[in-house]
């Protein structure tokens, strides 16, 4: 197929916006490209909220063949977990036919150099930005968001996490000029002169592993990380969320054809019920790179057992709020709820244990005895999500029946300081939306530990009774250390108790989040500024984005000659 984008032409439409995003993740300014409101949408080519729903019913019952080699079968099978079935088949793969397919264009796409794959891979998101209300229509019925979070986070968000990590990219291979003229003087002889040529070199397939609650989030950084380093990218997505992942897929095809690649460098790995081929993916020799977000089990195993390649993982951590004294009570209340109510807490950010001083805690409006505070805490998210069309516009719906089972067992750990209530979904009936529980512990009780030290996905909270703050920061340190935690959140007016927390923090590698009372949560991070993870302690190995997450995937190699 003849080119239909040239290098010129990629280069000047997109320049521009990679300098925009070079210069932010300098500045760690906010910055983004991308609306995050659906007014903004309808315009410039883009799909409007009508038609971007209008496209994905379009796609229901369909089959989506992405003319990918070596597709021996079509398979399918998800159920929104708002009662839809989606009814989309998608090619299944003979990975013999396939990976070879893959690493023909490796060539090719090595030699179009840094600047070039960063300008493809910005023309893939441009037009994934375009189908943004398509894509969160997709992100929406496969991982339970409501409309607005898969919207926000499985568009713009998704798309600005894609962007920063093609920046990076960029970056850390342009360190290194591609040519220099080398001279060591000899004396009284003539001096040595060498040219040296420098050029990255991609490690080989990359292998992205989607999950279900985040498949376009979570999955972006790895795909553009590797295909902007020069490597092809295999995306194997949770079965129950493969048609964002697919759809971003076909995207990336069109585009490489286009401007004259091999489509095969980016391909889908859908798989049958049950087939379970993570594993088997995951050790083949062709496979040099892996992104994963998922269970500490399977991330464990992965670290342990793909030793052909760099393993970059998201796994899971427990995450707690230390809750000391502030100067604003009522706007923490109203920020711990919202936080413990986003997507029914199915996120890895969600605060779980929530550290609170048995004595109580000061406040602006006097002091409040710990059963106070989680009292308080209970009506505030009651106040919330009171009003059962607020409270699906924010719980969206349980992704599956693991998280509701954890979410009932919970009520059996200790006393309920608020109890989960089922809320009825008027335009989806067939959702599982719950609202949160807490559940009241004691931090110096060895039989709560166990429950209080683990993690428990889902709407689940933990109120836990503490000795002092200093008691509050040595469980926050043995936490991180041993279970790992991708935020930690504190609230505090004392200037050592926020410097203990920092220190901990520090020594340990958590992201911090200090004395969130407004319309910023401790389960949020932007893009270009925030770093998601840190890969430095046990719930990550990887950070989003740095220059570590991106600059193994590549390696530089020298051919020198006489000048």
């Amino acid at each position: 197929m003849a080119a239909e984008l040239t290098a010129h032409q990629l280069i000047a439409q997109h320049r521009p916006t990679l300098d925009l995003a070079l210069e932010t993740i300098r500045t760690r300014a906010y910055w983004s490209p991308h609306p995050e409101h659906p007014k903004a949408y309808g315009e410039n080519g883009s799909l409007d909220m009508a038609a971007g729903k209008a496209a994905f019913d379009a796609l229901l019952g369909t089959r989506l063949d992405l003319g990918q080699p070596g597709t021996d079968a079509w398979v399918g099978g998800e159920v929104s977990p708002y009662g839809v079935e989606l009814g989309v088949e998608y090619p299944h793969a003979d990975l013999d036919a396939l990976l070879p397919a893959m690493k023909r264009g490796q060539k090719a796409w090595r030699d179009a150099g840094a600047e070039l794959r960063a300008m493809v891979c910005l023309e893939i998101l441009g037009r994934i930005a375009d189908r943004t209300m398509e894509f969160a229509q997709a992100v929406m019925h496969t991982s339970g968001q409501a409309f607005m979070m898969a919207f926000q986070a499985g568009g713009p968000h998704a798309q600005d996490r894609g962007m920063e990590a093609v920046a990076y990219a960029y970056v850390e291979q342009s360190r290194t000029p591609d040519t220099a003229e080398w001279t060591k003087p000899q004396g009284k002889r003539d001096p040595l002169a060498l040219t040296k040529r420098f050029t990255p070199v991609p490690r080989g397939i990359g292998l992205v592993i989607g999950c279900n609650t985040f498949p376009t989030w979570n999955g972006y950084p790895g795909l553009f990380a590797s295909l902007a380093t020069g490597n092809a990218v295999l995306v194997k997505p949770h079965p129950r969320a493969v048609l964002p992942l697919a759809l971003t897929v076909r995207v990336a095809r069109e585009v490489l054809a286009e401007a004259g690649f091999d489509a095969n460098l980016v391909a889908l790995a859908a798989e049958r019920p049950g087939e379970g081929i993570a594993k088997t993916l995951a050790t083949r020799p062709e496979i040099r790179i892996i992104d994963y977000t998922g269970s500490t089990s399977f991330g464990d195993w992965l670290e342990a057992n793909a030793r052909q390649a760099q393993v970059f993982t998201e796994k899971a951590g427990v995450n707690s709020v230390i809750v000391e004294s502030t100067d604003d009570y009522q706007g923490m209340l109203a920020n711990l709820a919202f936080s413990l109510s986003l997507y029914s807490g199915q996120m890895c950010t969600t605060p779980q244990n929530l550290l609170i001083p048995r004595d109580g805690i000061r406040t602006d409006q006097g002091d409040r005895t710990y059963d106070e505070v989680t009292a308080d805490l209970a009506r505030a998210v009651d106040g919330l999500l009171g009003d059962d069309a607020r409270a699906v516009a924010l719980l969206g719906a349980i992704v599956n029946p693991d998280v509701k089972a954890r979410l009932e067992a919970a009520a059996g750990l200790g006393e309920v300081a608020l109890a989960s209530r089922e809320v009825t979904n008027p335009d989806f009936p067939d959702a599982v939306v719950r609202t949160p529980v807490i559940v009241k512990l004691d931090g110096a009780k060895p039989g709560d530990e166990a429950a209080y030290t683990s993690e428990c996905f889902g709407p689940v909270s933990f109120a836990v009774a503490v000795d002092s703050a200093a008691h509050a920061v040595e469980l926050l340190r043995h936490s991180i250390r041993e279970k790992g935690a991708m935020t930690v959140g504190a609230h505090t007016t004392d200037a050592e108790v926020e410097e203990a927390v920092r220190e901990v923090c520090l020594e340990e590698a958590a992201q911090l989040s200090l004395n969130l009372t407004g319309g910023v949560y401790v389960n949020q991070t932007a893009a270009f500024s925030d770093f998601h993870g840190s890969g430095g302690n046990p719930a990550a190995n990887a950070a989003l984005c740095d220059g570590a997450f991106v600059a193994n995937r590549f390696r530089v190699v020298e051919v020198r000659r006489p000048a």
